[in-house]
């Protein structure tokens, strides 16, 4: 146990098993499993983590920077391990690596890491609730409280960029909007959407998105900026709204807005539940990268939203955080 075990008790990590499946496939022809349906499963594991660490019920506030690096095919084994990095008074910063491997091989390499902040609610209240402290002691739980420090001004300097951003019918860009209700299959044992969940609709509407536009198949290949302003809930009417914001030689950039509330309500009174943020790349039916459509801005709109994506871009190349985990120095064997 980590010094940490021993001064609360309590497991500062946890590490899921399982197989992907044929209904992981949401794309017909896709090589692997959607960004949609790994952010799901990086949430589960997240939140396992956040509340077997707390005590209590938490809710995802942040997930960021996740460059998805390969695909997860059906029927591989997949390990998602998650970790506390640091602690804030009612805040857990996890850090989340997603391994797969051939069952016939045994052989897991990583597909992707990312940072995901919860926070634990007072179920009688459902405030904040303040969380045992996570101190690091060994040498490597110090390295990864540093990577978790050194995206935090990152974090803030992008959400306040996405916040100085409207999104209105004044543009020309590629745009699907999906419609519906919050089911009783889509919530978590808080009585609210999963997380997960949600950011599987973002995918999924920016994969119609870009689809629609590219005329290809395509794939995430990033997602970052996923910031949770309020809880949805059974029954409130959904409206997942992705917009081409920017192409390059062959990335297409998505910005996707959330919006919920009574579906008795007209469209204008749903508020703003996620905001995110998606990289997209057509594929070949070999899934290579194809080059991207190019989308020409021409409203005003469209050209602040284009510059709007490419001053993320620069934030993320001028802040250049440490990295979650490491290289891997080798493949590793499943036990």
């Amino acid at each position: 146990m980590t010094a940490a075990d021993t001064a609360t008790g309590k497991s500062p990590e946890i590490t899921l098993r399982f197989m992907a499946a044929p209904n992981d496939v949401i794309v017909a022809g896709a090589q692997g499993v959607s960004g949609g349906r790994v952010l799901e499963w990086i949430d589960k594991a997240a939140y396992a983590c956040a509340a077997q660490w707390s005590g209590t019920y938490c809710v995802t506030a942040y997930v960021g920077h996740i460059h998805f690096t390969r695909p997860i095919p059906s029927g591989h084994m997949v390990e998602i391990r998650s970790r506390i990095a640091m602690t804030g008074r009612s805040s857990m910063h996890i850090v989340n690596e997603v391994l797969s491997a051939d069952p016939r091989e045994g052989v897991f390499t990583r597909a992707c890491d990312c940072l995901v902040i919860f926070v634990a609610k007072d179920p009688a209240t459902g405030k904040p609730m303040q969380v045992p402290t996570f101190v690091a002691t060994t040498d490597e739980e110090k390295r990864v409280e540093a990577a978790a420090l050194s995206r935090i001004e990152l974090r803030k300097d992008i959400e306040a960029q996405m916040l100085e951003q409207s999104y209105t019918e004044d543009s020309t860009a590629p745009r699907v909007v999906h419609r519906f209700l919050a089911k009783p299959t889509d919530v978590n044992w808080g009585g609210n959407v999963h997380g997960g969940t949600a950011m599987e609709w973002i995918d999924e509407a920016g994969i119609n998105c870009t689809m629609e536009w590219s005329g290809e198949r395509t794939v995430a290949v990033y997602a970052g900026g996923i910031r949770f302003y309020k809880p949805i809930s059974i029954g409130d009417l959904i409206e997942v709204d992705a917009r081409v914001t920017r192409t390059d030689a062959r990335s297409m950039h998505v910005a996707v807005q959330v919006r919920s509330g009574s579906p008795r309500a007209s469209r204008s009174e749903l508020s703003m539940a996620i905001h995110a943020t998606f990289t997209y790349i057509g594929v070949d039916i070999d899934g290579q990268p194809l080059p991207a459509r190019p989308f020409t801005p021409r409203t005003d709109e469209d050209r602040r939203l284009w510059e709007h994506t490419q001053a993320l871009q620069d934030l993320r190349a001028e802040y250049t955080p440490i990295p979650l985990v490491k290289p891997e120095a080798a493949k590793q064997r499943i036990d």
